[in-house]
């Protein structure tokens, strides 16, 4: 975008085109892993002579920095670097899923069924529908990050529209509403098993639904819809208006008529899709079904059905892919499969690089204890807070949205915190259901301005299909309107559950003072 036309749209758009010029001018994001696994190594080297005053608020012990430059500490570092790096959560999830989708893609699968939808569906309504198809596919864990955000580019680009802003859209509904779903995902007993351990610690009796939330999660996702509807159409697709689409044509979608044999195609590849979840449907229902975990419940983080949704992914486009591709003749056979996958696994070779200095450094900051220390030294300095709830309510938000710029992991950061935060407004008459949806607000709000969380580069190299100039600086300037409004919006809105009284979920029990 011209300087001078950022100069002329405003101060906020003059704000966001320093935040991507500044942000722009940081290093690859390899390269910014790597000094930043340099940076652990060095505090935590000479934060292990201080003695600290924090105590893990589960066990009780006292908060120790681990020097990741000892002898023992960076032989085992050199000895684990592979296993690591083969054994890092996200890898593993985006290859896979990349693998079949690599191959609808290449058959033609995915963007004609993208402009068949297109043909019945108004432009203007393609951006609450990306949001909302984000929100949902937390349901199936990390899919959406593989499967929705890509997707959201590919719809807006067939669509004319400009597909950064689909690509954000999708990313904000993703991720910046992580927590906004009113379909129940194995994030739900996650957090609520956290929160029942440190409810415990003041009433051992107590007990808190999994689905304690439910109510507020499902009108939250009505918000972050609206919200990101507005900032996407509004905000920052108009700010992207300057951008030039520079990628490879012939890498692109085309919006044209379905021909005959396409449309043949989609019809026998929808079809063999619907049989599969029809086949998935029948062996799910039985209570002793294999797919359930020991207890017979679905939506558990221990059930096979939540474990195999990145298999299941693959299998659900594999199939499809290879049908459309016989029945249109866009595909011949096991190789043009083979053909569709290799080239997928082509477009992630950046992918692998970064990731791999990625799980380093999330790994070496984990076992240093700076990200125990950093947030339980945040929970401290909200305790002179506890006489205004409000405001502690608030403050639990922003600490939460803080410290997610650092460590991704929302069980880490939500098993550090509820038990400090849990009790401590229960004495206050708090529920620990309200917390604990405070805590959510923060952990989903600026999930999409960090380049720390894992995902943050693969929807740089999303972006880089269409506009090859894209860095972390240009994602995060895109995102910020999202996260701030996020952040402000939604807080209010929990706030005013909090005034009311409304139930946040099923069994949610309120004593207010």
């Amino acid at each position: 975008m011209a300087e001078t036309e950022t100069q002329s749209t405003g101060g906020a758009t003059g704000f966001l085109a320093t935040v991507e010029r500044v942000g722009n001018k940081l290093p690859d994001p390899a390269v910014l892993f790597i000094a930043l696994l340099a940076i652990v190594w060095i505090l935590s080297w000479l934060l292990s002579y201080v003695t600290f005053e924090v105590f893990h608020p589960a066990t009780g012990e006292r908060i120790v920095i681990v020097n990741q430059l000892s002898g023992d500490n960076f032989v085992q570092f050199m000895a684990t670097m592979v296993s690591r790096f083969m054994t890092f959560g996200p890898v593993g999830v985006v290859l896979v899923a990349m693998l079949g989708i690599g191959v609808a893609e290449h058959s033609g699968f995915i963007t004609t069924g993208i402009r068949a939808l297109l043909n019945v569906t108004s432009t203007k309504l393609l951006t609450p529908v990306v949001i909302l198809v984000g929100i949902v596919s937390h349901s199936a864990v990390d899919a959406g990050y593989v499967l929705v955000i890509p997707l959201g580019g590919v719809i807006f680009y067939a669509a004319g529209r400009h597909p950064l802003a689909g690509i954000a859209a999708a990313f904000a509904g993703v991720s910046g509403g992580f927590s906004a779903n009113f379909v129940p995902s194995s994030l739900d007993p996650l957090l609520q098993g956290l929160t029942l351990e440190g409810a415990k610690l003041l009433d051992p009796a107590i007990q808190v639904n999994t689905l304690n939330n439910y109510f507020f999660t499902t009108a939250s996702s009505v918000l972050i819809t609206g919200l990101g509807w507005y900032i996407t159409d509004k905000v920052v697709e108009p700010r992207l208006q300057g951008v030039e689409i520079d990628g490879n044509a012939e890498d692109l979608p085309e919006l044209h008529d379905l021909s005959d044999a396409e449309s043949k195609g989609l019809r026998w590849a929808l079809i063999s899709m619907l049989l599969g979840l029809v086949i998935l449907a029948v062996t799910l229902w039985p209570v002793d079904s294999p797919w359930r975990d020991a207890e017979g419940r679905i939506a558990s983080f221990s059930a096979p059905i939540m474990q195999s949704i990145v298999s299941l992914i693959f299998f659900l486009f594999v199939i499809p892919g290879i049908v459309f591709g016989r029945v249109a003749g866009t595909m011949t056979g096991v190789k043009g499969m083979i053909e569709g996958m290799t080239k997928s696994m082509k477009d992630m070779a950046y992918y692998l690089v970064i990731m791999f200095f990625i799980a380093q450094f999330v790994i070496a900051f984990g076992q240093s204890g700076l990200g125990t220390l950093l947030a339980l030294k945040g929970a401290e300095a909200l305790t002179p807070l506890k006489e205004f709830p409000s405001m502690l309510i608030v403050g639990i938000v922003l600490l939460t949205g803080f410290v997610n710029l650092f460590v991704g992991s929302a069980s880490g950061k939500w098993g550090l915190l509820a038990p400090i935060f849990v009790p401590m407004l229960m004495s206050l008459g708090i529920s620990p259901d309200l917390t604990q949806a405070a805590y959510r607000v923060g952990d989903s709000s600026t999930n999409i301005i960090t380049p720390l969380m894992p995902y943050f580069p693969l929807v740089v190299i999303y972006c880089q299909r269409y506009v090859k100039g894209t860095g972390i600086g240009t994602l995060a300037s895109i995102m910020l309107p999202y996260s701030l409004w996020f952040l402000a919006t939604w807080t209010v809105f929990l706030l005013i559950y909090y005034a009311i009284g409304l139930p946040l979920g099923i069994q949610a029990s309120y004593s207010y003072p």
